[in-house]
C-alpha cells in the first residue's frame, strides 16, 4: 500500500511539473489606439501569427485603447512585469534615452520612405539598443505616418498658430516645435484628446490621418492642414528581463512573428494614410487645407531651428545621417 501511495504521489508530482513546464508564456500587449489603426491591426496580426505557430507555447493577449495602461505609464508597468509588450510612440522614450528625440524634429524627413530608409540603416537599427541600459529592448519600428495639424481655425502660415493651444505628447522637442511658432503646447494623454477638442479646452493637435480618422478628431476639428511636418512612429518594446528569460529558440520564433506583423502593419499604414484622408474629405466634417510651397517654406524656416536646439542631446551626426535619408 505504501508503495502504491508513493507511486501515485510521484506520478502526481511528475504530472504537475510537466504541466508547469507546458504552461504557455503569456504576452500582454498593451497599446493606446483603436484596433482599426495600423498599430491595432499589427498587434492583432502578431497575436494571430503566434496562435498559429506557437499554440500551447505562447499566448498573446492584446489590450487596445488604453484598456491596461496609457503610454505614459506602460513602460514603468513593463519594468514591473505587469505587461510584456507595448508600442509607444517614439516620443515616449525621452526619459530613457535622448537619441530617439530625433524622430520628433520637425521637417526632418520629407516622407515615410525616407523614415524607412533611415530606420533600416545601421544608425537606425543601433537606436533600437539605446534603451538596454534602462532594462528595455527595442524589437522594431512601426509606422503610423506623417503628421498633420488640425485646429479650430485655418492654419496656413506660422502666424496662424500664434496663441493657440495644441495638445502634444510628452516631448521637449514637440514643445519647442510649437513654441517656435508662438503656440501653447500642452502635454496631455492621447485618450483625452477628443474630449479636450470637443470642449474647446485646446485649439488643435497634431496627428496622422489614421489617428485623426479612427479617433474621430475630424468631427470636432473644422480644419486640418496637410503639413507633413513630422513623423509619428512607434517602437515595439519589451523588458530585457522578460526577453532574456525566454528560451533562445522561442525568442527567435516570437521575433519572426513580430517582424512579419510589423511589415503587415506598415503596409496598412501606407494604405490608410490615403484612404483615411479621403474619408475625412468625403465626410465634409473638416476642411483639408493644402498649403503652397511658399507657405510650407515659412513653416520650415520657423521650426527648423529646433534641430540646433537639440543637436547636443540627440547627436549632430545622427541628425545629419537622418537628413541624408531624404536623398
Amino acid at each position: 500500500m505504501r508503495l502504491l501511495t508513493a507511486a501515485v504521489t510521484a506520478m502526481a508530482l511528475t504530472l504537475g511539473a510537466t504541466s508547469a513546464i507546458a504552461a504557455p508564456v503569456e504576452i500582454k500587449f498593451s497599446h493606446v489606439v483603436a484596433e482599426n489603426t495600423p498599430k491595432g491591426q499589427m498587434a492583432n496580426k502578431f497575436a494571430e501569427l503566434v496562435a498559429e505557430r506557437l499554440a500551447g507555447k505562447v499566448e498573446v493577449n492584446v489590450f487596445p485603447s488604453s484598456q491596461l495602461f496609457g503610454d505614459n505609464k506602460v513602460l514603468e508597468a513593463m519594468l514591473l512585469g505587469d505587461v510584456q509588450m507595448a508600442a509607444p510612440s517614439l516620443s515616449k522614450f525621452q526619459k530613457y534615452t535622448k537619441s530617439l528625440q530625433l524622430f520628433d524634429l520637425p521637417f526632418l524627413f520629407k516622407d515615410i520612405d525616407a523614415v524607412e530608409r533611415f530606420q533600416s540603416s545601421a544608425d537606425g537599427q543601433k537606436m533600437l539598443t539605446s534603451l538596454e541600459s534602462k532594462g528595455l529592448v527595442g524589437l522594431g519600428y512601426l509606422h503610423n505616418g506623417m503628421k498633420q495639424l488640425s485646429a479650430s481655425d485655418p492654419l496656413k502660415v506660422p502666424a496662424d498658430a500664434s496663441g493657440k493651444k495644441f495638445r502634444i505628447m510628452t516631448s521637449d522637442v514637440l514643445q519647442a516645435q510649437f513654441e517656435a511658432v508662438d503656440a501653447v503646447p500642452l502635454k496631455k494623454p492621447f485618450s483625452e484628446v477628443f474630449t479636450l477638442l470637443q470642449t474647446k479646452a485646446i485649439d488643435g493637435q497634431e496627428n496622422t490621418w489614421s489617428n485623426i480618422f479612427s479617433k474621430k478628431f475630424f468631427e470636432v476639428q473644422p480644419f486640418i492642414t496637410e503639413s507633413n511636418h513630422g513623423v509619428l512612429d512607434y517602437m515595439v518594446v519589451t523588458s530585457a528581463e522578460f526577453w532574456g528569460g525566454l528560451d533562445a529558440d522561442l525568442r527567435s520564433e516570437i521575433k519572426a512573428a513580430l517582424d512579419e506583423a510589423i511589415a503587415f502593419g506598415n503596409g496598412i499604414a501606407a494604405d490608410k494614410a490615403n484612404s483615411d484622408k479621403q474619408a475625412i474629405i468625403d465626410s465634409k466634417r473638416s476642411e483639408v487645407i493644402e498649403i503652397s510651397a511658399e507657405e510650407r517654406a515659412l513653416w520650415v524656416t520657423a521650426m527648423k531651428p529646433v534641430w540646433a536646439q537639440f543637436a547636443d542631446e540627440i547627436g549632430a551626426d545622427l541628425i545629419k545621417a537622418a537628413e541624408a535619408s531624404n536623398q
